[in-house]
């Protein structure tokens, strides 16, 4: 993963050293991208969307003020590379049932068996009751290998020593462990080509019906991730996956962007051989290590933040505003950051450094004073009084007098809103 990151870190450099995103520009980062991408092993019909969606992007959607056009294209970026690590979504390990069954499957050399360990101290860890089976009967130094792990961790294991019955060690390992809250059954490694052990593996889906099929990736294999996966899902389906040895690759990239073209939920990343290196994957995160940034979660929230004031403006356009639409408006710009670094990127917008820090302080009394308010007196106005004003005052933690300032303020915009467009005019 370190080449993947010092590769898109090389080109978010490049971009940000570009004074003009124009078209030869984005050709250019478009096939740098590609060859990015492409060493990562990310599927080649992958590679191609991903850049033309982007591109696309770039060309059609304008850059929100306050935006420069080099940030936007890396948020389109760091946005595409989400989608292409499978998007957002919770990913967490929460049981809905006792005990929740968790079959993990892969292929031989995976990582599978220590996996499985990991995933059981991670809920350990988090107070779950766990109990792991092994299945495995085609090689021998399973049975021992999760015995060992599981009393270095301190969780209860079930496994036959001499037995040859994979379907029927399974069946009366989750019954042992009926009282648990997860029961975590380990079963022997498969290649996508051994059919009669893939059939197993369906035999002992069918008998133990678990509440989720995890499958375990060894990320070394990056696209052929996808393969590995179909050929599982032949014969039962897959829930999850865990993507084991993320940490020496450069090829984990590919693997991820191949699950998710499954449509299968990656649920963990191991990092490392040591049994506490397993985390929850995070596609934000984890595009965010991989483009070497650590702020892009800030611009994109900035990028939203723009974007929300501008659906703001919108609304303002058509006469429906009351104190709700004029405080989703005060909370969008003050998600922007510091205003003295906003305001000068607003075209035509000219304020001295008093003018500006007023208008900063303001903001933050606004917002206050608007979060003493009820839902029906920002739909309703007309309704505030002096006792309800005096209410408010007191909440917020200010007088009556910077209550009526604000509603004065906001008559004004309300006043102007039809001519309102992209001009912050009230800070003035």
């Amino acid at each position: 993963m370190k080449a993947l990151s010092e590769a898109f870190s090389k080109l978010i450099e490049k971009i940000r050293g570009t004074e003009y995103v124009d078209e030869a520009t984005l050709q250019e980062l478009s096939r740098e991208l590609q060859r990015t991408l492409l060493k990562a092993d990310v599927p080649l019909d992958l590679v191609k969307s991903f850049t033309e969606n982007a591109l696309r992007r770039v060309r059609e959607e304008k850059p929100p003020i306050g935006i420069h056009p080099r940030d936007f294209l890396i948020y389109v970026i760091y946005e595409e590379l989400i989608k292409l690590l499978g998007g957002d979504g919770q990913r967490d390990f929460k049981p809905a049932k006792k005990p929740h069954v968790a079959m993990l499957v892969g292929v031989e050399g995976s990582g599978k068996t220590t996996t499985a360990a990991k995933l059981a101290k991670y809920l350990a860890r988090r107070r779950y009751r766990v109990g792991l089976v092994e299945t495995d009967t085609i090689r021998p130094a399973a049975f021992d290998q999760l015995k060992q792990l599981a009393e270095k961790i301190g969780v209860p294991f079930y496994g036959e020593r001499d037995s040859r019955d994979a379907v029927q060690i399974a069946v009366r390992g989750v019954e042992n462990f009926r009282n648990m809250d997860v029961v975590i059954v380990d079963t022997a490694g498969r290649h996508k080509n051994e059919e009669t052990l893939l059939q197993e593996v369906g035999t002992i889906y069918n008998s133990i019906k678990p509440d989720e099929v995890i499958l375990v990736i060894d990320a070394t294999v990056g696209k052929l991730a996808a393969a590995q996966a179909e050929a599982f899902m032949r014969y039962l389906p897959i829930h999850t996956v865990i993507i084991t040895k993320m940490d020496s690759t450069a090829r984990g990239g590919g693997a991820l962007a191949a699950i998710a073209k499954t449509k299968a939920i990656v649920k963990f990343i191991g990092l490392g051989e040591d049994i506490d290196e397993l985390e929850v994957f995070n596609p934000r995160k984890f595009a965010a290590r991989v483009l070497g940034m650590g702020d892009l979660d800030a611009l994109a929230e900035r990028v939203k933040a723009v974007l929300e004031e501008e659906k703001v403006l919108e609304e303002i356009e058509t006469g429906k505003f009351d104190l709700l639409l004029f405080k989703k408006q005060i909370d969008a710009i003050a998600k922007l950051g510091p205003l003295s670094k906003v305001f000068p990127l607003i075209p035509n917008v000219k304020l001295t450094d008093e003018q500006v820090e007023l208008s900063q302080k303001n903001i933050k009394k606004w917002r206050a004073i608007l979060n003493s308010m009820t839902r029906e007196e920002l739909r309703h106005p007309e309704v505030l009084n002096a006792s309800r004003i005096r209410r408010i005052a007191m909440g917020a933690g200010v007088t009556p007098r910077d209550v009526k300032e604000m509603l004065t303020a906001y008559e004004n915009i309300k006043r102007m809103s039809k001519t309102l467009k992209r001009r912050m005019k009230f800070f003035k």
